[in-house]
């Protein structure tokens, strides 16, 4: 995995070399004897490769020199310098000047290849970040999956039961319109001119001279009862009622409310109308 950062680095490392070399001994050697030109080009060259085997050493080592890094491009733009005032003095200036940036770009890809290096896992530490990607992505998925379908049932719930709203309440809207015609059947039947005549013949008698009320049939022998057969059977005197309810009144301290009074009287057995009870309770409270 090195090689895809190393390479471009080691080989524009050496092209800048041989150009940066070339270029002074072709420029100086017109100025100065090329023996000393080529100690020139080779004195650039080789303080390069000087401070940047020593940086390869502290990467190696997991450390890291400023001073060491700022020499290293400081070779590097010297080298561009050179260059760029080789091609100044030169009729085809473009072209030399298009090759002027290679010592810095290959100090740019040695500082890519660093950061590669720092920033560069182990297969095992690559295969356990992709499962846990892949891990989290199929979560994903299973969770959007689950609120769609959340979605779409209750989507599905609120029609079943709007529908069935709608349904009850046409039901209801039916039902009441033919309860409301039938209170109008009624009305206008009461208020008729013979209705009086019509519910006489199946209620208590309400009209002089007509056709008395007709009577429900009877299946088996019947015994009247008297309406009051039940009271009379058990019936208190007024003084044995005034008695009775005296006693209960002023059976606590203080005296009991006539609702007290009431409820215990009918508590214990006794039996009498309300208004029996409630006039025998005024003679006696007065």
């Amino acid at each position: 995995m090195n090689a895809k950062t190393v390479l471009p680095a080691v080989g524009m490392t050496a092209v800048s070399m041989v150009l940066t070399l070339a270029v002074v001994v072709m420029w100086l050697g017109t100025a100065m004897p090329w023996p000393v030109a080529l100690v020139v080009g080779l004195g650039i060259d080789g303080g390069w490769l000087a401070t940047l085997a020593y940086e390869r050493r502290l990467a190696a080592q997991g450390d890291h020199s400023t001073p060491v890094t700022a020499v290293g491009w400081s070779f590097g733009l010297i080298a561009t310098g050179v260059l760029i005032a080789h091609a100044l003095t030169e009729e085809s200036a473009g072209a030399w000047l298009a090759v002027a940036w290679l010592p810095i770009a290959a100090k740019a890809l040695w500082l890519v290849h660093g950061l590669w290096e720092r920033t560069a896992l182990t297969g095992e530490a690559l295969d356990a970040i992709q499962g846990i990607q892949q891990e989290a992505r199929d979560e994903a998925a299973v969770a959007r999956a689950r609120l769609r379908a959340e979605a779409s049932t209750e989507e599905t719930r609120l029609t079943a039961v709007t529908q069935a709203g709608a349904r009850v309440a046409h039901v209801q809207a039916r039902t009441a319109d033919t309860l409301s015609r039938a209170w109008s059947t009624l009305e206008t039947a009461r208020e008729g001119e013979d209705t009086g005549r019509a519910l006489t013949s199946v209620t208590t008698r309400v009209t002089p001279g007509v056709t008395p009320r007709w009577e429900l049939p009877i299946w088996g022998p019947t015994e009247p009862v008297s309406a009051f057969a039940l009271e009379s059977a058990g019936a208190l005197t007024d003084d044995a009622l005034d008695t009775l309810v005296d006693q209960i009144r002023h059976s606590e301290t203080p005296a009991l409310s006539y609702r007290e009074m009431a409820s215990r009287f009918r508590t214990a057995g006794h039996s009498a109308s309300e208004v029996r009870l409630r006039a025998a309770w005024k003679r006696v409270a007065a």
